[in-house]
């Protein structure tokens, strides 16, 4: 399990977002595409933050009340960020997935570059293939 590593389940193109980006924009974007939050981009895909839906609705809420015009990613955004690398083990990923609770995790090289996400959703996922390849091995061994 513990040879499981990020990179084999990340997703290598999620929604990003730039700082300048309207609140709008980027609330369309989580409503195309489902996805629950992004990482915050520069132009060379240098992590520079994290929004998620949440943030964007608690914002809109407010420019809707005080009705504000326009607001930002960079007004919202949380620049202190958790992230993982490609090598990590999904199995340590996990284990603090349930200690800090971010459901969604930038995948960052080590300069800081952006190299995908990673989800619980696919966390599970990786388990369950573990799982499915366990169990295909034991019925295998049975049958010999």
């Amino acid at each position: 399990m513990e040879s499981l590593k990020v990179q084999e389940y990340m997703n290598h193109y999620p929604i990003t977002f730039t700082p300048e980006m309207a609140l709008v924009d980027a609330s369309l974007r989580f409503l195309k595409t489902k996805q629950i939050g992004g990482p915050v981009i520069d132009h060379n895909h240098k992590l520079l933050g994290f929004i998620s839906e949440s943030d964007v609705l608690s914002k809109m809420l407010d420019t809707i009340y005080y009705n504000e015009l326009t607001a930002y990613v960079s007004d919202i955004m949380r620049k202190e960020v958790l992230s993982v690398k490609p090598y990590d083990s999904i199995l340590e990923l996990a284990q603090g997935m349930l200690k800090s609770k971010p459901k969604l995790y930038p995948v960052v090289d080590e300069e800081g570059t952006l190299l995908g996400t990673i989800s619980r959703n696919e966390v599970l996922q990786a388990f369950d293939t573990h799982r499915r390849a366990t169990l295909a091995l034991d019925k295998e061994h049975a049958a010999m």
